[in-house]
């Protein structure tokens, strides 16, 4: 099992880039976000997921143990494969994916291509649990009343992360309760 590697990219491709260690070039694929950062010629670390069928072996690629980790669960889910867990990492930190989960917010997985709405509630429904009881440490109370769904997926919309919709909304005035207004005091706030 290759759990690790460290080498230079000698090639990028759509998906994947080839990564040399001592004389041995692996392709390994990863998300469009890790992809976009490394550089052809480069020296590079990666913790990897290998996938062993019997029509193929392949690596997938992650920048930290704490993605690895997360792409292992989504695995775990039945009509998630490889893409499309790679798909929901480039959308948001994996810290971001678990506080969504957690609080239940399917909407956030629907925006990765193959995952409609059926697949992203069984992935809440599956998963909540276990990054809970597992990998919740980092997830409080506070940072799941940041707002609701449609306040996040609003200023999600114009371009900011999770975290920062989370944090200013955490930041308005608690007796505003109409959503638009909500939405405008953390604009102001950002």
């Amino acid at each position: 099992m290759i759990s690790f590697l460290r080498g230079r990219i000698i090639n990028k491709g759509l998906n994947y880039a080839i990564i040399e260690t001592h004389d041995i070039g692996y392709q390994v694929f990863m998300g469009e976000t890790l992809l976009g950062d490394l550089k052809v010629g480069a020296e590079t670390e990666l913790y990897t997921h290998h996938q062993v069928k019997e029509d193929a072996s392949n690596l997938y690629g992650f920048k930290s143990l704490e993605d690895l980790e997360l792409f292992e669960l989504l695995l775990t889910v039945s009509g998630v494969g490889p893409k499309s867990a790679l798909g929901v990492l480039s959308i948001a930190s994996a810290a971001d994916i678990k506080e969504a989960i957690v609080r239940g917010d399917a909407n956030l997985l629907t925006k990765v291509s193959g995952i409609g709405k059926k697949t992203a509630e069984r992935l809440v429904l599956e998963l909540k649990t276990k990054i809970m009881r597992f990998g919740g440490s980092s997830i409080t109370l506070s940072s799941l009343a940041a707002g609701g769904d449609d306040e996040i997926d609003a200023l999600m919309s114009l371009g900011f992360s999770l975290s920062e919709a989370r944090v200013a909304l955490n930041s308005v005035n608690q007796e505003l309760t109409d959503s638009g207004e909500r939405v405008k005091a953390a604009l102001k706030k950002m």
